[in-house]
């Protein structure tokens, strides 16, 4: 057992703990307050009036698949060689090794969904991951986690200069309602079927990918910037009776009380650096505010390698100096963060039964000289400064 003792805790689903103790056994949190007895042997660490957080978590990025300092050979983003790859798999294409993964241990960054870029109207799945390992088969926290498709500029830039569908946007809404409606279909048939395998349909990798969308088991992660391609991904998912999370969703500050009145869930960003498409044109830091004060649930991302991983807290930071409330920020790389991604039963707050991913900080993580100090995943401490 480990006891961190004299630390101000965030357990972000709770009131902050003044001078309080977290007790943790087996990789989980135990408990946590003001009055916790450290059981005798257990090990103790003293966190000297720190700050402790949740560990942070990036609900949308390419970390470990879009490599640091590698260019083509550590570029497994995106395959661009069909419009379709439902069964592209994250876990396929994930190195632990990036250093951008030991990056953003370091900075208290404990989990990041990583998965396929936007080049494809559907890419294939992502997955959930701690950033700690070697292998990425003892990393996964869920996979698969959702499957992307994307909208916009990115499919028609990509098969615009092969001379391929889709170079319209309505070529990409139009390949994606076809796989969706095929694979309903495929579903149909596997249910009619039922134990009478001579009756099942002739087996479809794709379609065996994209079966636990139409199931209902995890979501489309929409790529989506600008406000049209946002209620076209919205509608499409209205179609078909799926879920849906909206990534990016550079546009959502100017249609935030629609997105409020149809209970979307939000992952911005990257808000930081340059504008350098046209869809990004009305980017800023104060949508993640703005969406947050209209009710809507709001994440916020990296998109490493755009920005890079580590800096997620720093990207919190920004939202909060561009008028979003400290505590939505803290939530939005939190808490808010797992709950989008449907793993809130394993992190993003500290409560008991939850993992153990701790961030312990010297000063705040939202600001330039915040730095950790220690971090501990699944109740192993896996960074000292």
């Amino acid at each position: 057992m480990i006891a961190i003792k004299n630390a101000k805790i965030h357990p972000v689903d709770a009131p902050i703990i003044e001078n309080g103790t977290i007790l943790i056994d087996a990789g989980k949190v135990v408990s946590l307050g003001a009055k916790v007895d450290i059981p005798a042997g257990a090990e103790v660490i003293d966190a000297g009036g720190r700050s402790v957080f949740p560990g942070f978590v990036d609900a949308h990025c390419h970390v470990g698949m879009w490599e640091s300092a590698i260019g083509f050979e550590g570029d497994d983003v995106n395959e661009m060689t069909d419009p379709v790859t439902p069964h592209m798999r994250a876990i396929d294409g994930f190195n632990p090794s990036d250093d951008t993964v030991k990056e953003a241990c370091r900075a208290g960054v404990t989990v990041a969904a990583t998965g396929p870029g936007s080049a494809n109207p559907i890419g294939g799945t992502f997955m959930a991951v701690k950033t700690y390992g070697h292998r990425v088969d003892d990393m996964i926290v869920r996979d698969p986690l959702a499957m992307k498709i994307a909208f916009g500029e990115n499919p028609k830039r990509v098969y615009n200069s092969k001379n391929k569908t889709p170079m319209t946007r309505m070529g990409t809404a139009a390949i994606l309602r076809e796989a969706l409606g095929k694979t309903v279909r495929y579903k149909e048939q596997i249910d009619r079927a039922g134990d009478d395998a001579s009756k099942l349909p002739a087996y479809d990798a794709k379609m065996e990918a994209f079966l636990p969308v139409v199931r209902g088991e995890i979501p489309l992660k929409a790529h989506a910037h600008r406000a049209d391609d946002i209620f076209t991904a919205l509608r499409i998912a209205k179609e078909f009776g799926l879920d849906l999370t909206l990534d990016h969703c550079t546009d959502g500050h100017l249609i935030a009380e629609d997105l409020a009145k149809l209970g979307a869930k939000v992952i911005i960003g990257p808000s930081f650096g340059h504008k350098s498409k046209f869809e990004l044109a009305n980017k800023t830091f104060e949508t993640p505010g703005i969406l947050a004060r209209a009710g809507v649930k709001v994440a916020i991302m990296t998109d490493s390698p755009v920005v890079p991983l580590a800096t997620l807290p720093l990207m919190a930071g920004m939202a909060v100096q561009a008028g979003m409330e400290k505590e939505d920020a803290l939530k939005a790389i939190t808490l808010n963060a797992a709950e989008i991604l449907g793993i809130q039963d394993r992190v993003g707050s500290l409560t008991p039964g939850k993992d153990a991913d701790l961030s312990i900080y010297d000063g705040d993580p939202m600001e330039i000289t915040g730095k950790a100090w220690m971090v501990l995943i699944d109740g192993q401490v896996v960074y000292k400064k």
